[in-house]
Parts: C-alpha cells; sequence; structure tokens
C-alpha cells in the first residue's frame, strides 16, 4: 500500500449562498484545490454529500460534478454517511491512491441547505436518524442531544456554563477565518441567555443550516514534491466505526463509542498516541457533541470535557487546540462538505499557512467527523511529510 499524500486544498466562503448552486459551489471549490495543488488534471474524484436529493432534487452527483467541474469522463462517485460523508468520501479516496488504482484524485464535499425552509431542512437532516423509533415519534437532533447533554450533566455533573464555552471558544477561531459563516465573537452568558432549542441547548448552542463546498487533491507521497510547490501532508492513519443508529439502544448516552473505536484504529495505523496530537477539528454539531467528542478520543479523561474546555485547554494555545477553523459552530456545517473541510484546516495548519489561527509547531492533527448521534464515525490523521 502507498504513502497518501494531501497536496492541494480548496475552499468557499460558507453562508446562506442564494447566487450558488450545488455545482457552482463544487466546482469553485473543486478548482480552488486544483489551483493549490498546481496539478493539471485528476485520475478520479469522490464527491461526499448528505442529502442533495432532499435539499435541492439532485442525485447523481458524481457525474454532475465531474461534468461542471471540466473534468468528465472520469470516474466520480458520490459517497454518503450522513454527516460524516465528507470524511468517509475521504477515506475512499485515500483507498483508491493507497492501492495504485489512480494516482492524482479529487476529493470534495457539497450541501446546499438554505433552498428548503426550516421545515425542509429538519425533514432532511431528520434521515439520518433512526426513522421508525426516533423520527416517528418527533425527536429531533437538537432533542437527541439535549438527551445526551443532560445525561452528561447529571453524570459527571458537567455544567451549563462549561458547554456554553465550546461555542464561545469556537466564534473566537471562526472570527479569525475569512470562510466561515459567522464571523463574530459571542459571550457565555449569550448562549447561556439565547433562545432554547431543546433544553439544555440554545441557539447558539446549535450549528447552523449552511451552504458551502469543499476539496482536497490526493496523490502517492512519492509524486507529492513532483507535483506540488507546497509541503506535503500524509495521511498517516484513519479509523472508520458504527454504532446504533438509534440512541436509546446504546449502553451509555454519554459515551462515543464509534468516535472511540474509530479514533483507535487510527491512532493504531499511524502509530501514535492522542497526546501527540497538537491540534484536531472535531465534529461540534452542538456544543456538547465536542465535549463527548474529545473524552472519546482520549484527549481527556472521561467526565472532564466540561472543566477541560472551560479552563482553556482547547483554545488556541492551550494544551490541545480543538476546531481551529471555527468548528461547525461558527465556520459552519453543509452537512456532506464538513469532513472535507476538516482535512483542509488541518493540512493549512500543518502547512503553517493558518495565520492568526496558526497553532505554532504543528506537526501532527486529527480529524473527527460524524454521522447523526454517532452512529457513524470516521479520524483522520495527518502529518507533516
Amino acid at each position: 500500500m502507498r504513502d497518501v499524500a494531501v497536496i492541494g486544498v480548496g475552499l468557499i466562503k460558507w453562508g446562506e449562498l442564494w447566487e450558488k448552486s450545488l455545482r457552482t459551489m463544487f466546482a469553485e471549490a473543486g478548482l480552488n484545490a486544483v489551483k493549490d495543488a498546481g496539478v493539471d488534471h485528476i485520475d478520479s474524484m469522490y464527491v461526499g454529500c448528505m442529502s442533495s436529493g432532499l435539499f435541492v432534487d439532485q442525485e447523481h452527483l458524481g457525474a454532475l460534478c465531474a461534468d461542471y467541474l471540466g473534468m468528465g469522463p472520469i470516474p466520480a462517485t458520490r459517497v454518503e454517511s450522513a454527516c460524516a460523508s465528507g470524511g468517509v468520501a475521504m477515506k475512499a479516496g485515500f483507498i483508491e491512491v493507497a492501492s495504485g488504482m489512480s494516482d492524482i484524485v479529487l476529493v470534495g464535499g457539497v450541501e446546499k441547505m438554505t433552498d428548503v425552509d426550516g421545515a425542509g431542512a429538519t425533514y432532511a437532516l431528520a434521515a439520518a436518524a433512526d426513522q421508525e423509533y426516533e423520527v416517528y415519534n418527533g425527536v429531533t437532533f437538537p432533542g437527541l442531544y439535549a438527551m445526551m447533554a443532560r445525561a452528561h450533566m447529571q453524570k459527571y455533573g458537567t455544567t451549563r456554563k462549561q458547554m456554553a464555552h465550546v461555542p464561545v471558544k469556537s466564534h473566537d477561531n471562526g472570527y479569525l477565518n475569512p470562510y466561515a459563516q459567522y464571523q463574530m465573537k459571542i459571550t457565555v452568558d449569550q448562549v447561556i441567555g439565547a433562545v432554547k432549542v431543546a433544553d439544555p441547548l440554545t441557539i447558539l448552542d446549535c450549528s447552523p443550516i449552511t451552504d458551502g463546498a469543499a476539496a482536497v487533491i490526493l496523490c502517492p507521497l512519492t509524486m507529492a514534491k513532483k507535483l506540488s510547490k507546497k509541503r506535503p501532508v500524509k495521511i498517516a492513519g484513519i479509523g472508520h466505526a458504527t454504532d446504533t443508529i438509534a440512541l436509546h439502544q446504546r449502553k451509555d448516552i454519554t459515551w462515543l463509542d464509534a468516535c472511540e473505536r474509530s479514533a483507535l484504529a487510527a491512532y493504531k495505523m499511524a502509530g501514535v498516541k492522542p497526546t501527540d496530537i497538537d491540534l484536531a477539528e472535531v465534529h461540534d454539531c452542538f456544543s456538547i457533541s465536542e465535549i463527548m467528542a474529545i473524552e472519546a478520543l482520549g484527549f481527556v479523561e472521561k467526565g472532564r470535557g466540561g472543566p477541560a474546555t472551560e479552563a482553556g485547554e482547547t483554545a488556541i494555545g492551550g494544551r490541545i487546540p480543538i476546531n481551529t477553523s471555527g468548528g461547525l459552530k461558527s465556520k459552519g456545517h453543509p452537512v456532506g462538505a464538513t469532513g472535507v473541510a476538516q482535512i483542509c484546516e488541518i493540512t493549512s495548519q500543518l502547512r503553517g499557512e493558518s495565520g492568526p489561527r496558526q497553532v505554532k509547531g504543528a506537526k501532527c492533527g486529527l480529524t473527527q467527523n460524524m454521522g447523526g448521534t454517532c452512529a457513524s464515525s470516521v479520524v483522520h490523521i495527518l502529518e507533516v511529510a
């Protein structure tokens, strides 16, 4: 199996992009990645997208995106794993390059979420939950994560204030990210006092509805320096796991088992430990999800996610910076694109190109992308080559 490197990244400004369609967003991000990599062609392509059929009535994205990127007739495949679609697309692209089937592969993620109203978006996103046991009975993802938050608070003493520090930190970082949907700072009091969505979560605990796209270019590590002038970043480890899709079927709703399992597999493949990771992008769809993710990833002890966040351990300059991009909360969450954008952020950090968000001396970074209430989770570990 060949070593695989990221040699190009491409993003667009995320937000409510009324003037752009799904295809034009993907093409813009893809061309930005091609330009960043300095390549003149790609051999194959993967597109992460959760629910284009429900959001914009468009399926068959492999052919569509290859066409509008101007790369047809290359093989192109759409990948779906709910909010982990982008991360799983990355895994597929990695396998294609590592196996020798292709040398230069573009992995993109895209979602156009604002062409439907709030009820339509809720309906589309609920497709990632258990339709028979959860959605039919009226449960939404804010409701599911609120139950997880309440259980975590009861079991470990996590406080409402500690959870509020998650979006505050994310907005501090996103304020410095020109691609972020919400470049604004918020306070703990604003988070706690905002409109309730599902107790204890307020609107400022929840990731937004977002239009956006992201793309990366992969190639064999041995070819990276020949193809690009940019510092190559090696994909050192990948882990992928699933859990029960229904929350009520789990032994412990305060623990993200699929996150832990995918992390352990990635650590083993990369030959590293949690203490070797310099920074991470994790799936903070809700404040509690980041707290639970950093515990399952082994960055803090079980139950210490809240206190560690409040103490500043996860801030830039802290012990383990989390979501330097602004995360899903500030950067935005176009669900199919999130996992790919996480790779873009870690790659930029390891190249030393993140400007005021730069983590000094970063050599090893991690991304964790999950679907639903972590019914699927994929972890990537990247290193300076």
